[in-house]
């Protein structure tokens, strides 16, 4: 099993910045992907980031390109997603997920989620 907690989200005002982390616990090897998602009230979840398990591998959705980054620290357990530019757009609940079977930006594939941390921005 694999625990994964959230943190970092928060109000900003549109045009700011947010650094959102996801701890993991619970096993002793981490060589899985990471992915981020998130989920706006009335919509469905929607594909963010992920990341490969060395952190050679990243992948984003259309909407956040060029203003998100996601990277993670092995030795910490620790995914992170730095999002820049801030859209009101982009306020939604952030969840951070683990170890996909298939396609990473596939939010069934994974097997691991966290609680979710709410980001709202604010025009």
């Amino acid at each position: 099993q694999v625990q994964l907690v959230e943190s970092g989200g928060g109000l900003v005002q549109a045009g700011g910045s947010l650094r959102l982390s996801c701890v993991t616990s619970g096993r002793a090897d981490n060589n899985y992907p990471m992915g981020w998602f998130r989920q706006a009230p009335g919509k469905e979840r929607e594909f963010v980031s992920v990341i490969s398990w060395s952190g050679g591998t990243t992948y984003y959705a259309d909407s956040v390109k060029g203003r998100f980054t996601i990277s993670r620290d092995n030795a910490k357990n620790t995914v992170y997603l730095q999002m820049n530019s801030l859209k009101r757009e982009d306020t939604a609940v952030y969840y951070c997920a683990a170890d996909p079977e298939g396609d990473w930006s596939l939010s069934n594939d994974y097997n691991y989620w966290g609680q979710g941390t709410q980001v709202t921005v604010s025009s």
